[in-house]
């Protein structure tokens, strides 16, 4: 069972909030406010906050050059994940994944069962690494965002969290570009 080891220090991540729609703005983003908040209130810091439209070279643009800002350690993203025609937030995340995190996706469905039933299955939540920097693809409800964050990312963006979390691999992500 998971559990927080308050015996370590918390180390705050610098995570960027893009969300990704043809109607909303900063002014009117419930769902981008909801996440800033449960990121701030969880001791993190916010890199950089962005509304874009539902395009893929501009969504795979905004990713790529968060993933190249030393600021940012962690994106995650709202917005653009359903079925529909202009659902292309996941084709823009697999564009500049170099490893998918298969498993988040699965339990994201997993969580979202239990909220929504099988409503889970139009969701395609995605996550991935890239260039040292973690990129999660959420739904555009405020309850997935919640979700996601109080049932997956709060733990794994914890350092205390045990067994395991993805922050104490930050300095193993890109270990293969280092020189034999």
């Amino acid at each position: 069972m998971s559990r927080i080891d308050d015996s370590l220090d918390f180390i705050p991540v610098r995570i960027a909030v893009l969300t990704v729609s043809d109607t909303r703005t900063l002014a009117d983003d419930k769902s981008g406010d909801t996440l800033v908040k449960m990121i701030e209130e969880a001791g993190h810091k916010l890199a950089d906050r962005r509304v874009v439209t539902d395009d893929r070279p501009l969504i795979r643009h905004t990713l790529q050059a968060w993933i190249e800002d030393k600021g940012v350690d962690v994106v995650i993203s709202t917005g653009g994940t359903g079925l529909t025609g202009r659902d292309v937030t996941v084709e823009a995340h697999r564009d500049v994944y170099e490893k998918e995190i298969d498993a988040f996706g699965t339990v994201f469905t997993i969580v979202s069962m239990q909220k929504i039933g099988t409503s889970a299955i139009q969701s395609r939540a995605t996550g991935g690494v890239a260039g040292g920097t973690y990129l999660f693809a959420l739904p555009g409800s405020t309850g997935a965002c919640k979700d996601a964050w109080n049932e997956i990312l709060k733990f794994q963006l914890d350092y205390r969290h045990r067994p395991c979390n993805f922050v104490e691999i930050f300095p193993r992500l890109e270990e293969h570009k280092r020189r034999k």
